[in-house]
């Protein structure tokens, strides 16, 4: 018999398309270990867990390796509660933790820093086991997130009040000091984001006086590691109490489920506001750049009616982008490639029509939040990165699209004209 280890094509076939039934298998299979056909051990560069040159490990954020597929599509909430409950009867010390909340949920990156946070409760409690802390979360304007608990939240700091509405940078500063001056937090996480969380830190750390650690990737309670130099090296130091932190910093609450036990503060002065927010503008949707666009229509190659696709970009209210095949062709200008040889986009809703998914469009759609993907190809990598495909004909699908957003318009319209009519009556 030869020594020669044998490759499996097939089976490398499946490990990378995460759609086919006997996927989970083999990748549970062959964790650890794997040899190449010359015997020399190989790296798996996609397992969970994984670190790579640049520092950052891979985590397992859609549960594939801890659960079955069947059982993650109909996990329910009953399922979810019947975790084991922590309860933190009285805390002697807080992590506070400031998220961005967008859309009135926890982001993937807020579930990351309650993450961390558990572990600086977990290290402080090691040193001294009299001490018991909490994780507290603070979050302004309207919840919608129900489940606030599974994602590891002890105590809740929820203030709903309007003068928190908008970009109100005064009256959020000032509620941050109330819960300083009140409660005395060993660390202030705040999420390295565009949404707010930088800024907001930046200028709490200014008010009360103290210098706070960015792009924060590694942390415990004696030392941190910052991203400097574009990424290119780390800057070690000691933790200080205000800290912005990286996504994935640290695994996300899965196993247990907290209190979310509602805190009150006591009566303060809102400080007048110097900025006054004005609400939403309506602006010209083309005209806003695409590493700027919170919503983002884009077409490929399987766009054949290019006039419908503008037409529902319209409707929609979405920034156009394109592919690097779309672009090529000329049915796009430059200035609206998606991907990393174009514009590295991070909208909170990305919606592919007719884009197979190459690596370079991939790696420029990393930062979405949400991706929707509208293809006739079921195995496409575009449809295994979304988070929902509609695997039907681009041009019936934008049609009928942008045929239900006029009849929304018109409804509300309609309804609108009656209310001014009641209102003379």
């Amino acid at each position: 018999m030869s020594d020669i280890i044998r490759r499996d094509p097939r089976a490398e076939w499946i490990v990378r398309n995460r759609l086919h039934p006997l996927h989970l298998s083999l990748v549970k299979s062959q964790q650890g270990d794997v040899r190449g056909p010359s015997g020399l051990l190989r790296k798996n560069v996609r397992d969970v867990g994984f670190i790579g040159p640049n520092g950052i490990k891979r985590i397992d954020r859609a549960n594939l390796l801890t659960v079955d597929t069947t059982t993650r599509r109909s996990a329910s909430k009953d399922t979810q509660t019947a975790r084991p409950l922590h309860v933190v009867e009285q805390a002697d010390f807080y992590i506070m933790v400031v998220a961005d909340m967008v859309g009135g949920r926890l982001t993937a990156h807020d579930k990351d820093l309650l993450g961390q946070a558990h572990r600086l409760v977990v290290q402080y409690s090691d040193v001294n086991s009299q001490c018991c802390g909490a994780v507290a979360l603070v979050c302004f304007g309207q919840i919608k997130d129900d489940q606030l608990g599974l994602s590891g939240v002890d105590r809740l700091f929820h203030l709903e009040d309007t003068v928190y509405d908008g970009f109100s940078p005064e009256a959020r500063l000032g509620a941050l000091q109330q819960i300083e001056s009140q409660y005395q937090p060993l660390h202030w996480l705040f999420p390295d984001s565009v949404h707010g969380g930088a800024d907001l830190a930046c200028r709490f750390s200014a008010r009360i006086g103290e210098r706070l650690a960015a792009h924060v990737w590694q942390l415990d309670r004696e030392q941190c590691l910052s991203r400097g130099a574009s990424g290119s090296m780390d800057i070690k130091r000691a933790t200080p109490r205000i800290v912005t932190l990286l996504e994935e910093c640290a695994d996300p609450i899965e196993d247990t489920q907290h209190q979310a036990l509602p805190m009150v503060l006591e009566p303060m002065a809102v400080p007048s506001a110097r900025l006054k927010e004005k609400g939403q503008m309506a602006v010209d949707a083309s005209a806003v750049p695409l590493a700027e666009a919170e919503f983002i229509l884009s077409a490929g190659n399987g766009i054949h009616n290019w006039a419908q696709f503008h037409a529902t970009a319209t409707a929609l209210g979405a920034t156009e982008g394109a592919s690097r095949v779309a672009v090529d062709e000329g049915f796009m200008p430059r200035a609206r490639q998606v991907g990393a040889s174009g514009t590295w986009v991070t909208a909170r809703v990305y919606v592919a029509v007719g884009i197979s998914g190459a690596i370079q469009h991939m790696q420029g759609i990393g930062q979405c939040d949400k991706v929707i993907a509208i293809n006739t190809d079921a195995g496409c990598d575009m449809v295994k990165r979304a988070d929902l495909a509609v695997i039907a004909d681009s041009d019936a699908l934008l049609m009928a699209l942008a045929s239900l957003v006029e009849q929304h318009q018109l409804a509300k319209h309609a309804e609108q004209i009656h209310g001014e009519n009641s209102n003379a009556a």
